[in-house]
């Protein structure tokens, strides 16, 4: 039984304590704005980079309303602090969990933290580093002697963005099969029954969110692919423990 069952929360209290971690992730994302504001036309260089390396020598990128660059780099500094405080956000996440669970578990906040940190963190740096040089090369093959590409910093900073959170988010795959399987709404079991569903769900979702060529589809799908499966080893260990601590629990019940 969890610790806190005898102390259990009304709906009320729950509303309570999710507006209360909303506003502390409010003012940290607002701390790591004004950290990262500072930065942000280096951040967005930075992030310019795997575009600029592919664009035809002395192409550069283009802004056409006055006021457009100024909100861009408010986007590149709120997308700087998102990062630079994400794992005090995953903590937040925690802590609002944290009620639901037994006492033993609670003891995972730093794992959780770390890994959805790392793994989030990670996922946007495999997009930037390996993904974004060979989906832009493809989108600028289409430049020739009639053509030429003119990419606004607006509409790269947008692209750029969905593509570097769904790669965070994906690579998150593992942490959300833990807790799915902690809660019984998950098995190995089913994951294996389910891996050739789970394997044209892949694709299709690497097909969306990536521009459209094999490669970049490739360069998403296969990692996916890899924490699919890891995310089965992990749902087997904690399946496990949950069968057992629920057989220990019938076994200690008077017949």
């Amino acid at each position: 039984m969890s610790d806190t069952d005898e102390m259990k929360m009304s709906f009320t209290e729950h509303l309570e304590e999710l507006r209360r971690r909303l506003v502390y992730c409010a003012i940290a994302v607002g701390l790591g704005f004004l950290v990262c504001y500072g930065f942000s036309k280096q951040l967005f260089r930075l992030l310019m980079s795997p575009l600029i390396e592919n664009l035809p020598e002395g192409s550069k990128l283009i802004y056409t309303a006055l006021p457009e660059m100024f909100f861009t780099y408010l986007k590149v500094g709120i997308l700087g602090g998102i990062l630079l405080v994400s794992p005090f956000l995953f903590y937040q996440i925690w802590k609002f969990v944290a009620p639901g669970l037994y006492a033993n578990e609670k003891k995972y906040i730093i794992p959780f933290v770390v890994a959805s940190s790392g793994l989030f963190i990670g996922g946007a740096i495999f997009g930037y580093s390996v993904v974004f040089p060979f989906g832009f090369k493809f989108f600028l093959g289409f430049t020739n002697e009639e053509i030429q590409a003119l990419p606004s910093a607006k509409q790269y900073l947008s692209f750029s963005v969905k593509l570097l959170f769904a790669f965070g988010l994906v690579f998150e795959l593992p942490v959300v099969t833990l807790f799915l399987a902690k809660m019984g709404l998950v098995t190995a079991d089913a994951m294996r029954r389910k891996r050739k569903i789970a394997i044209v769900a892949i694709f299709v979702g690497a097909a969306i969110f990536t521009p459209p060529d094999v490669i970049t589809q490739l360069m998403m799908a296969v990692p996916l692919l890899v924490l699919y499966e890891v995310s089965i080893y992990i749902a087997k260990i904690f399946g496990r423990r949950k069968e057992k601590e629920e057989a220990e629990d019938s076994a200690e019940q008077p017949a």
